[in-house]
């Protein structure tokens, strides 16, 4: 039955039952991994609803003629089981030659860094590969990709085909009086002027070159903001390719085919499809398109047969009780919205050198917030609206006090926020840059605002420290803390009571601090003032006499150590008086 089926379709594939029953025998074998979407069954032709990323013509390859060959109604050649696999059971199917399979899947993860929101998957550039050129004749091509010879299609003509004038003075596809679909991905000249890339790096744009074909063929796809993972997608990029069902239909069957295993084989021993799409010549000057870019003729009616027909009733009479029926106006067609062109669309937002966001509190930040925008053929994209909002609890602020900015992009696509200015409280946050409309592309970066710092603290006098055991301190201690040689306020200073000199033991003992309720007290948490001064509170001194130390410290590695001394006031020796002589 599945061989059978095979002959039919590749005696031309005419009819849409035809494909049908094949795709349903595929499916019985090999479920598609994403089904049809609603709506792309039926009929002979479905265009892609406006969405296409081609020309005015709606499609990339003019509707030319393609491939109909289904692939095997057996699961591919999966690793781990070819031992359970018959020969010539597909596997040579699966095979894709080397440097074609390399192109798709650079093609995928090109396309998946500057647009990942499209999720390309390099078996449907494989699958339409297939369908167009039998994956270049098999591999045939050099060591940079390209093929020996131009793979051209049929004139096209209107003669079977779409009618399109030539748009390129024969550069592409050696016609100058028709366009010709041109290459390993068939591509017309008008929308490779458009979509052309390089992507093999040698400075041209050459759709006979695989990696150059397969990258903008996966750059068409995506256009219009399609999510290739979602179904009705997916089927309006491939239906912008070819606007035949049944090229959807072949599309998606080898899809479906290569997703379930593929091996490499080596360039120019790929298998070669034998079933062209073929057109049919249209008897009448005015053809009706049908899939696959193909005519038929538009149908006479024939001679009416009797009473096949219903009379025409004439006006009614007056009085007689009927009435004419009133015709419903047409509905106007609304016109199709414009589809933007790939260099009018965002592809990506992505970062332009923004280095650490680190700042200290109530200071500014060095590093500015940088993005650079491309549009879907990857080039910088000027003009374009770019949001960056803070989002945290830091206080941090663009200059001038706002959370949310906007800059326009400059030539080369770049778009840089104000200064940040950082806070006075410590933690993390973060910075968002939203660019685009349809598809909102978003780059997010993590910044962070610091404990402020001073590298140096001392004190401001030299007064010895002493008091009497149970009594208080008479004089206060005054440092100041400075960061870089300049005063540091709002730096957070601990001062400890201690036993040695470099006061890593502390000391339970001797002077203290005061808390609230009273109560002795050995380390305290400070601030410096605006001028980076700071006075500390009394210090008391217990019954213990003795030299004590006490150790002040402050974010960034500032420190020093002040000696306090608790000693009795010496007694002073009652004076002798002299006794008169007698």
């Amino acid at each position: 039955m599945a061989a059978h089926i095979r002959r039919r379709l590749r005696k031309g594939a005419t009819t849409t039952a035809v494909a049908a029953a094949a795709v349903a025998a595929l499916a019985a074998s090999q479920a598609p991994a994403a089904p049809l979407a609603e709506g792309s069954t039926g009929g002979d032709q479905q265009t892609a609803g406006g969405e296409t990323g081609g020309p005015e013509d709606g499609a990339a390859t003019g509707n030319s003629p393609y491939y109909t060959d289904l692939p095997p109604l057996v699961t591919p050649d999966r690793p781990g089981s070819s031992s359970n696999l018959p020969a010539a059971t597909g596997s040579a199917e699966a095979g894709i030659p080397a440097s074609v399979l390399a192109a798709y899947k650079q093609a995928e993860r090109t396309v998946g860094t500057t647009d990942p929101a499209c999720r390309l998957p390099w078996q449907l550039l494989a699958a339409i590969g297939k369908v167009e050129s039998g994956q270049a004749r098999g591999g045939q091509v050099d060591a940079n990709g390209t093929t020996p010879t131009p793979i051209l299609g049929p004139a096209l003509n209107g003669e079977g085909f779409a009618l399109i004038k030539d748009t390129d003075g024969g550069a592409y596809d050696g016609d100058a009086v028709h366009d010709r679909a041109v290459g390993p991905m068939q591509f017309i000249p008008s929308t490779w002027a458009t979509w052309g890339q390089d992507a093999n790096g040698d400075g041209r744009k050459d759709p006979n070159n695989i990696y150059d074909a397969a990258l903008a063929a996966g750059r068409y796809l995506c256009a219009g903001g399609r999510n290739l993972a979602v179904a009705a997608d997916l089927d309006r990029a491939v239906l912008s390719y070819n606007q035949s069902t049944e090229y959807l239909r072949t599309v998606r069957s080898w899809f479906a085919y290569y997703q379930r295993g593929t091996h490499e084989v080596p360039d120019g021993s790929g298998v070669l499809p034998t079933a062209p799409s073929t057109p049919s010549p249209s008897p009448t000057p005015t053809p009706s398109p049908t899939p696959g870019g193909t005519t038929s003729p538009t149908p006479s009616p024939g001679p009416s047969k009797p009473g096949a027909t219903k009379p025409t009733p004439g006006p009614s009479k007056p009085g007689d009780g009927t009435t004419s029926p009133t015709p419903t106006p047409p509905r106007p067609t609304p016109p199709p919205k414009p589809t933007p062109s790939p260099a009018d669309t965002l592809g990506s937002l992505e970062n332009a050198g923004t280095g650490p966001l680190t700042a200290t509190a109530g200071g500014t930040f060095d590093e500015r917030v940088s993005v650079r925008a491309r549009n879907a053929l990857g080039a910088p994209m000027a003009q374009l609206p770019v949001t960056f909002t803070v989002t945290g609890t830091t206080g941090t602020l663009f200059g001038g006090g706002k959370k949310t900015v906007t800059v326009i992009s400059k030539a080369d696509g770049t778009a840089t926020a104000p200064a940040l200015k950082a806070g006075e409280k410590t933690g993390e946050f973060t910075v968002t840059a939203t660019a685009g409309t349809t598809r909102p592309r978003t780059l997010t970066y993590a910044a962070s605002v610091t404990a402020r710092q001073a590298d140096k603290i001392v004190r401001t006098d030299e007064k010895a420290l002493v008091a009497a055991p149970g009594e208080k301190f008479a004089d206060a201690v005054s440092v100041k803390a400075t960061h870089k040689g300049v005063a540091a306020p709002g730096v957070a200073v601990t001062a400890t009571m201690v036993k040695d000199s470099l006061g890593l033991i502390d000391n339970d003992k001797g002077p203290y601090f005061k808390d609230a309720a009273g109560k002795p007290l050995r380390t305290l948490d400070l601030t410096t003032g605006a001028d980076g001064l700071l006075q500390l509170p009394e210090i008391f001194a217990d019954e213990n006499p003795g030299t004590y130390k006490l150790r002040l410290t402050t974010e960034g590695g500032g420190s020093v150590v002040i000696e306090l001394t608790v000693q009795a006031p010496e007694e002073t020796a009652p004076e002798e008086t002299e006794t008169p002589e007698a």
